[in-house]
């Protein structure tokens, strides 16, 4: 589940001059597509980016035990970041050549348990993108069924890379 390439060290990371000579779409597309290291926390958290388009990315994602909470449960943070990465990455698209992102604040909302061994769909959309600020809003998603597991919303930070 995760991605074809993700980094393993700060090595694998794109150096600054040319992670900021692409725009926010461009970089995500070429996450998705393998030509470049994705994150870290994918290999971590099993899930993977899978669709990429303005204003709009998808993760693809499994929790396993590695992911449990001392009861056995998955834990709330497996939610959080597949949420946080689907949403933010979708702000991401909408970033100019020359800047980034960071995530201000997210929320998560849990609707109901995701049984451990489920694939999942989390799918981040772009409500405003404007010149210092993004806001996008997310579902997580029972890939088989649709059931709806959590929803979330964030608002990040868009920065000048100068």
């Amino acid at each position: 589940m995760t991605s074809p390439y993700p980094a393993k060290s700060p090595d694998d990371l794109l150096p600054r001059e040319r992670f900021l000579s692409m725009s926010g779409l461009d970089f995500m597309q070429a996450v998705r597509d393998g030509r470049i290291a994705g994150p870290a926390i994918t290999a971590t958290m099993n899930f993977r980016v899978t669709e990429v388009a303005p204003g709009r990315v998808v993760f693809e994602g499994m929790p396993d035990f590695a992911h449990t909470n001392p009861t056995g449960a998955l834990h709330g943070g497996w939610y959080g970041a597949i949420l946080d990465s689907c949403m933010s990455c979708a702000v991401m698209t909408t970033v100019p050549k020359g800047s980034y992102y960071t995530t201000l604040e997210y929320r998560v909302n849990i609707t109901r348990a995701i049984p451990l061994g489920t694939r999942v769909i989390a799918e981040g959309v772009v409500q405003h993108a404007g010149r210092s600020t993004g806001v996008a809003r997310g579902e997580l998603r029972g890939a088989e069924d649709g059931m709806l597991y959590a929803t979330g919303s964030t608002t990040c930070l868009i920065m000048s890379g100068g």
